[in-house]
């Protein structure tokens, strides 16, 4: 009785795997078919986890990330030893520079063979743990249970990110005893937070400002920050810029929105909030505020790299419980009434300049133009997944999100190709919901086969192209510098269209603004995956500011 007790609880490693996912409410695996994982497989069959197969491992991770973005909870993908690993590279890298939490599973030749020469036989761990929070491999199949729980609670904690563990084949095959758990998955947002003596020096600050400004960036997303700085924004009336996932954590058509005043706003504030967000490039190095600008940064915890320029306050905490106690700290300051005017007026100026490039009837088609017939069929609550140089970057001039979780760009990595992995995890947790993925040619050669991907699973993604025929953002530049550009010719107005369609999709031409409008309706009702492959003017310059170095 006691022997049939103890194999009734013994399960192999890739059972204990899936018991652990589920516990911790992991719905979707996202993967690339690989021998070596093939028990990871069985297990979540058996635990009821979802398993999204694409069509190349970096989807796989991208998707993961994709999933982490929507739901703000662990995106898992699993992949195949060696090449598969290698393959998910991108992704991980790409989602250590988004403080993404993912979990990503690896295969693993076998331990009593290991140094033999096994197929796929490779150290993942020591190239993978620079990318990571934690990267390890159990030293057999009872570690493994354990091992998981830790990696979602690494993933998350703050600075969140992801995490790697690649299992060998003989452990993942083998069983186990599964033991008793209570692991649970931490919450750090509704922890304490910054220190009160912090809190009370930069309530001071700010309450004194007369031209205050907030500039927020991702980690105010993973920080569940939003509804906090929007309290505070409204109570002492200060304005909000956004970038990354923190776009949509105050809604575009708020009075204390702006995007276009940026530059002014930074320049001439006296004192600003730097919510979540590192003084990279995006930022000038710290160069975009005003030299006399008091800078107060304000993250989930510490940051990983030194400040490029001096801050007069630093409040690390949980996001909700720092926010608010600022706001109370900082009641009673000046009116600002005449800062937000000027910055408004700033704004419509702006958005002003921007109406005839909106409009414009060019054959082929401004990026511009083709955002115009977007805009008018998207949803307020539609999800913008981004993929692309110059096109996207256009979308990043002018396309609005109003709930947080509804822009989805590469980020500061900067890498091709995320975008149907991204739409796919998209669509899949938020099926009542358009998901638009904005790509440009480029891109659409990084994972362009992931549309068989999307028709095969069902997952009804609208893309839109902007198909210049080149790679604007390198060609336009070396040719301002050099006289001349390389590497930057792509096939003029390729079918990509026609490619969705052999791959079960539907796809749509257009080469004039009139056009686009039913392109886009027809699309949207399509009940496949889409593309509107918009021909775009190859000579048009995007206004390039950023300092990428």
């Amino acid at each position: 009785m006691s022997t049939d007790t103890q194999q009734e609880t013994r399960l192999h490693g890739g059972r204990l795997i899936a018991r652990r996912l589920k516990a911790h409410g992991v719905t979707k695996l996202f993967t690339l078919s690989g021998g070596h994982i093939f028990p990871i497989y069985d297990g979540c069959r058996a635990e009821g986890i979802d398993i999204v197969d694409v069509r190349h491992e970096q989807a796989a991770a991208f998707a993961a990330e994709g999933w982490a973005k929507v739901t703000r909870t662990p995106g898992v993908a699993a992949v195949t030893a060696g090449p598969g690993v290698t393959n998910a590279i991108s992704a991980i890298a790409s989602a250590q520079s988004n403080n993404s939490p993912v979990l990503v599973l690896g295969g693993r030749a076998p331990a009593m063979r290991w140094g033999r020469g096994s197929l796929q036989e490779i150290d993942h761990v020591p190239f993978v743990r620079p990318l990571t929070k934690l990267a390890a491999t159990p030293d057999g199949t009872a570690e493994i249970p354990g091992l998981v729980d830790e990696a979602l609670k690494v993933a998350l904690s703050p600075h969140s990110g992801p995490t790697f563990l690649d299992f060998s084949m003989d452990h993942v095959f083998s069983e186990a005893e599964e033991p008793a758990s209570d692991a649970t998955l931490l919450e750090p947002w509704r922890g304490a937070g910054a220190d009160g003596d912090a809190i009370e020096r930069a309530g001071a600050l700010l309450a004194q400002a007369e031209r205050p400004v907030v500039m927020a960036g991702t980690n105010l997303y993973w920080g569940h920050g939003e509804t906090a700085l929007q309290q505070l924004a409204e109570q002492l009336g200060v304005p909000v810029f956004l970038n990354g996932l923190a776009r949509g954590c105050v809604p575009a058509d708020h009075e204390l929105f702006f995007s276009r005043a940026r530059g002014a706003a930074l320049k001439g504030a006296d004192v600003a909030l730097v919510i979540g967000v590192p003084m990279d490039f995006r930022l000038g190095f710290g160069e975009s505020f005003g030299a006399e600008t008091e800078l107060i940064t304000i993250d989930v915890a510490e940051p990983l790299r030194e400040h490029p320029r001096k801050v007069v306050a630093e409040l690390y905490g949980a996001l909700p419980a720092t926010l608010d106690a600022l706001r109370v700290a900082a009641a009673g300051g000046p009116d600002r009434a005449a800062w937000k005017a000027q910055l408004r007026a700033i704004e419509e100026e702006k958005r002003a300049a921007e109406r005839a490039e909106l409009g414009d009837e060019r054959a082929p088609l401004h990026p511009m133009r083709v955002y115009q017939g977007l805009a008018e069929v998207i949803d307020r609550n539609a999800i913008i997944v981004c993929d692309g140089g110059d096109f996207v970057s256009y979308a990043g001039r002018v396309v609005d999100s109003y709930e947080p979780g509804c822009w989805l760009d590469p980020g500061p990595f900067g890498c091709l190709g995320t975008g149907p992995g991204y739409a796919l995890a998209a669509k899949l947790a938020r099926p009542e919901r358009q998901v638009v993925l904005l790509l440009g040619d480029g891109a659409f050669g990084f994972s362009g086969l992931e549309f068989d991907t999307l028709a095969r699973h069902g997952v009804n993604v609208v893309g839109v192209m902007g198909n210049n025929g080149i790679w604007a953002l390198e060609k336009h530049p070396m040719e301002f510098l050099y006289g001349y550009s390389v590497a930057a010719e792509l096939r003029p107005a390729t079918r990509y269209d026609e490619v969705v369609r052999a791959l079960g999709g539907h796809g749509e031409l257009v080469e004039r603004p009139e056009q686009l409008r039913g392109a886009l309706e027809r699309a949207f009702s399509a009940g496949v995956p889409a593309l509107v492959n918009a021909l775009t003017d190859p000579t048009v310059v995007y206004p390039r500011k950023s300092n990428l170095a």
